[in-house]
């Protein structure tokens, strides 16, 4: 049986030691998943994958990436190991262009390779490729997310952890990156999905997990959690099933 391709044991995590904010997580995921973490604000969600991504302190506990304890590992060995992560502010170079931004994310590779990755990234990314001299900073909301993602995927990473790519953005905007991020959970890229936008991301994943106060409440497949009222209410802001909604 294969294991996880990513895992966390007993996490405890947070910015001060003396106040743990992800409290004693144990969570895998398989290869080819999309799961998505779901919960009330505060819940520890952010901070959870911060800390896998190396962002936030790991106080004790233990992360595993296709079985190599990577724990301790710094973020950007992390992001060559095959971990890629999507901050929910500041994950692009505002001021440099959409090539250059590509430019930087490929520069790991061997310089033989990299025009051809661009190049690649641009026809996964049409909307990119239009004006590749543009300014990141003017994109907009949407395109920004797009240009984040295509950055995070420059070293074709098997995992790709995301922290609410939603934020900010219009309705019709959600469905496109919700769409962009199916297609690439299909191509086999494993996702870990924060978001607030309970419906279009439970519409997309093959697993929610449920955070509040630092540790997993509830998991399961979107469409049970979504039946079940009670756990809407305390849990997902909705004092009724909304599997009805799922659909839609």
């Amino acid at each position: 049986m294969t294991g996880p391709v990513l895992s966390t044991t007993s996490l405890v995590a947070g910015y001060e030691p003396d106040l743990p904010i992800v409290r004693g997580v144990d969570f895998s995921v398989g290869k080819g998943e999309l799961v998505i973490l779901l919960g009330p604000n505060g819940a520890g969600k952010s901070t959870f994958v911060k800390a896998i991504a190396g962002m936030v302190p790991v106080h004790s506990g233990t992360i595993h990436l296709n079985g190599r304890d990577i724990t301790r590992v710094a973020p950007h060995r992390k992001l060559a190991e095959g971990l890629a992560f999507v901050p929910q502010t500041e994950n692009v170079f505002a001021s440099m262009s959409i090539l250059e931004n590509l430019q930087i994310a490929v520069a790991l590779l061997p310089k033989a390779e990299r025009a051809a990755k661009i190049a690649a990234l641009f026809q996964r990314f049409p909307d990119l490729a239009v004006k590749p001299s543009r300014s990141a900073g003017s994109l907009s909301g949407g395109q920004r997310q797009m240009l984040a993602v295509a950055r995070a995927l420059a070293l074709d990473p098997p995992v790709l952890i995301l922290d609410e790519p939603s934020a900010g953005l219009s309705p019709k905007i959600v469905g496109e990156v919700f769409a962009m991020l199916k297609r690439i959970n299909g191509d086999g890229v494993t996702i870990v999905l924060v978001e607030q936008n309970v419906k279009a991301a439970m519409a997309i994943a093959d697993r929610a997990v449920i955070l509040a106060e630092g540790k997993i409440r509830h998991e399961g497949r979107p469409a049970d959690l979504a039946d079940d009222p009670l756990i809407g209410k305390i849990y997902l802001g909705s004092a009724r099933p909304i599997s009805g909604e799922l659909t839609r």
